[in-house]
């Protein structure tokens, strides 16, 4: 069976951040980082090279497939902000339907920028993820 890529590792991330291009993509990463820490009450850490994690959770699928992975994440990525929550998107059905502009798929949230969403409906979310892992 393949090894889970997505670890944790030691890398900074402050460093990490500050190699993110100044502009809008960077200060909205700035303050997700901060709502995310906020709601779970967890330092961040790297996950892998790109993703900024709170927590760990262990997860086994029915394939027998198992890991671990942060309990909520996002990496800014160069198209769109892509957030990872417990559950997944489909765990917050009515939070979504009042955020604003947005996509998702099986298992992330993307945001082209923060002023496109809703602020205090996003930290809801965050806030709703970090006691769903509880």
């Amino acid at each position: 069976m393949a090894e889970n890529k997505t670890k944790p590792t030691e890398a900074s991330v402050k460093k990490f951040l500050a190699a993110v291009p100044v502009g809008q993509k960077r200060a909205d990463a700035l303050v997700i980082l901060e709502m995310m820490q906020r709601a779970t009450r967890l330092e961040p850490k790297m996950w892998g090279p790109s993703i900024i994690g709170f927590g760990s959770v262990h997860y086994k699928y029915e394939s027998g497939r198992e890991g671990d992975i942060c309990l909520m994440g996002f990496s800014p990525r160069e198209q769109s902000i892509s957030v990872y929550l417990p559950g997944g998107p489909a765990a917050y059905p009515k939070e979504l339907m009042q955020l604003g502009k947005c996509k998702t798929s099986k298992g992330c949230l993307y945001l082209n920028k923060l002023a496109d969403v809703d602020a205090a409906v996003l930290k809801k979310i965050f806030e709703k993820g970090a006691k769903f892992s509880k």
